[in-house]
């Protein structure tokens, strides 16, 4: 059976900033994203993240640590933390706007959904707190 977290939103948003070389030269490996729609799978336990959002791939690209910059238990603290935010403000819909949190997200534990599920997770988490003005708890989203 075929398990999927999935983030959906839509949005148009354009941040700029500039980000330090020194960090690119020590981790080579992110990812370079060339669409608006970002399919993230582990299939070893049939997870996959679909990312709709068409501001995030510029966002990505310009700013997001590359892999490995942080270790998988940061990314799992934060997810665990900020999706169980987002997950209630999803089901309080009449509280907080429906198109911001149009979905839960089910982001469970005890899983272990590996390093990449985790890095792009954390990553749409600190675009979409950045670039809608949202904080969702806990931890305060840095570039």
């Amino acid at each position: 059976m075929k398990q999927i977290v999935l983030l959906l939103f839509v949005g148009f948003s354009a941040l700029t900033a500039c980000t330090s070389m020194h960090n690119e030269n020590k981790f080579k490996d992110k990812p370079k994203l060339e669409s608006d729609t970002i399919r993230i799978a582990n299939d070893k336990i049939e997870y996959e993240i679909l990312i709709i959002d068409s501001g995030f791939t510029s966002w990505f690209n310009s700013f997001a640590k590359p892999r490995n910059y942080y270790s998988q238990s940061f990314l799992e603290s934060r997810n665990r933390v900020w999706v169980t935010e987002w997950n209630r403000r999803a089901t309080l819909s009449f509280q907080y706007d429906p198109n911001l949190y149009g979905m839960t997200i089910d982001y469970q534990q005890n899983v272990d959904y590996g390093y990449e599920v985790n890095y792009m997770l954390y990553n749409y988490l600190v675009y979409f707190q950045l670039t809608h003005n949202q904080k969702l708890g806990g931890f305060t989203p840095r570039i």
